[in-house]
Parts: structure tokens; C-alpha cells; sequence
């Protein structure tokens, strides 16, 4: 369970006073009336009749939101549009529920609304990060900052985008676990589906390596490597020079265009290759050794 804040309880406690206050207000004053009320039936039928149009407007919510889900399209504009229109269906269903269901007890709706106009407004205040969340989410469906499939990575958290709601985004991390996020929070966002991405790799040779040799072999090596995992590298790894003189041995760098969801299994499988391909062509890679020398007396 949420944890509630001292400030939050302070916060729903003047709101409620506030709120009880304007309603003695409003009565007392016949600024807000209920004359809307005052033709209001209630019957069997009528409770039969406010029963079916319930489980009408939740089946038909239901079953737009199933064709809605339906196709899984590969284009992730599509799939955040149909994310946020499912999203919007339930807030609509509720809306019209309520509506339709006065109107079947015999209550004057437009008479209603036209006399809580006040009322909307303090709930709109105390509603404000509610109102912020949705219309920072319409933005960025709007701007395409980012959709449904998306890697994004927010506060030092990476995931998968898996669904975009009028209120949160959930992002869901290669673990499995999902962060549920209000779109209000949703700011300085690296949006790593943009453009290809690199796994680098970084691997050692004793410096008694024949440099020469081995640089006029490594372009066949890397064929072979984006040959073989054709699903991870979407070109040949790309051999970049001598990166380090390191105490054990010379660090060779190696880079490979992958999509960001193969970032790390890039890596580990340029790693893997690359170790098995240099001791096909005869280069160990060093590990660290200590030397002990006996000094006499």
C-alpha cells in the first residue's frame, strides 16, 4: 500500500473543509438548488432498466477495448494511440453511466450541471495533478516524444514502454519489473529507440602480438561474427584501434550496431566470439600473472 504523506492528509483535510463549506454556502444561499431532483422515480423497472444499461455500457466498453487489442501493429505510433484510446474508454464508460443513469431515475442532468459549476471548480484545484497527468500526456502522444515499444530511460530507469493511459505510462525493465509512472513525471526522458544503437567491446593481446598480421586478419573475423548473429548486428562490428597499453597486455576496441534492445547481448556475444575467433588465429588474451623471485641471504 502507498505510503500517505503527513502533507497529503493536511492537503485532503482543507480540501474537505473547504469543499463542505462552499456546499452550506451554495444551499443556504439557493446558489446550487436541487430542483433537478424533484421528479425522481424509482421502481423495479426502473431499477431493471438502470441494470441493463450498466451491463450494456460495460459490455460494449469491453468489447471495443478487445477489438482494440486485437491487432498488435509493429508501427509503435499505432500501438500508443490505441494504448491511450483504451485508456480513454473506461473514463468515458464511467461518464456515461452516470449520466444515462440519472436521467433513467428521472433526475434533470443539464439542471444538475448547470448549478455545480462551483463545485467543478474547487474539485478541479484539488484535482490539479489529476488534470496535469492528462494533459501532459495528450502532449506527448501529440509531440511523438515517445509510444508504446519504445526503450525510454527516466530518472536512472530503462525499460520497454508497454502502455500509455490518460493518467500513467507503465515501463517495464528487461527484469520484468513495471514502473508506473504519471505522465506529469515523465520529463528529461533519453528515448533510446530513436536511432540505432552500439554495443562496444574491449578485448586484450599480449603486447608479443604481431600486430600487423592480426589487423590484416581481424576484417574477415568480423564478417564472420555479423554472419553468424545476423538477429543482433545489423552491419559488420567495426575494428577501431588500439584503445589502451594496459599493464597485462594491449586492449583492442571493437564496436557493433545493434537495435537497443540487443545492447547487452550484443556485447556479451561480440565478447564471446571475439575471444573464441583470436584463439583461432593463434592470440591468447593475457590475464594478470605475479612473478616471485627468491632473493638470497
Amino acid at each position: 500500500m502507498k505510503n500517505v504523506k503527513k502533507s497529503e492528509i493536511i492537503q485532503f483535510a482543507v480540501c474537505a473543509v473547504i469543499l463542505a463549506a462552499l456546499l452550506g454556502i451554495g444551499f443556504a444561499s439557493r446558489l446550487i438548488d436541487l430542483d433537478g431532483f424533484k421528479d425522481v422515480k424509482f421502481s423495479l423497472k426502473i431499477l431493471i432498466r438502470l441494470l441493463m444499461m450498466i451491463a450494456g455500457v460495460i459490455c460494449a466498453e469491453a468489447l471495443i477495448s478487445f477489438i482494440l487489442s486485437l491487432p498488435n501493429p509493429e508501427n509503435h505510433r499505432v500501438r500508443s494511440v490505441l494504448s491511450i484510446v483504451s485508456s480513454i474508454l473506461k473514463y468515458v464508460a464511467a461518464i456515461v453511466i452516470l449520466c444515462w443513469g440519472l436521467s433513467i431515475l428521472g433526475v434533470n442532468v443539464s439542471t444538475i450541471v448547470a448549478s455545480v459549476g462551483i463545485i467543478a471548480l474547487i474539485l478541479g484545484f484539488s484535482a490539479e495533478s489529476l488534470i496535469a497527468d492528462m494533459v501532459t500526456g495528450a502532449f506527448m502522444i501529440f509531440e511523438n516524444q515517445y509510444n508504446v515499444g519504445d526503450i525510454v530511460e527516466v530518472d536512472g530507469y530503462r525499460g520497454t514502454v508497454t502502455s500509455i493511459g490518460l493518467r500513467t505510462t507503465c515501463i517495464t525493465d528487461p527484469g520484468g519489473n513495471v514502473k508506473i509512472v504519471n505522465n506529469s513525471a515523465m520529463k528529461n526522458i533519453l528515448n533510446r529507440s530513436d536511432r540505432p544503437s552500439r554495443s562496444i567491446s574491449e578485448i586484450a593481446v599480449p603486447y608479443s602480438t604481431d600486430f600487423a598480421t592480426l589487423e590484416s586478419r581481424i576484417p574477415a573475423l568480423m564478417t564472420a561474427i555479423r554472419n553468424a548473429h545476423p538477429d543482433i548486428f545489423k552491419a559488420d562490428p567495426i575494428y577501431l584501434g588500439i584503445d589502451q597499453l594496459a599493464d597485462s597486455g594491449v586492449v583492442l576496441k571493437f564496436v557493433a550496431e545493434v537495435d537497443e534492445q540487443n545492447i547487452f547481448s550484443g556485447r556479451r556475444v561480440l565478447n564471446h566470439d571475439l575471444l573464441l575467433g583470436f584463439r583461432e588465429l593463434g592470440v591468447e588474451c593475457p590475464f594478470p600473472q605475479v612473478d616471485v623471485h627468491n632473493i638470497p641471504a
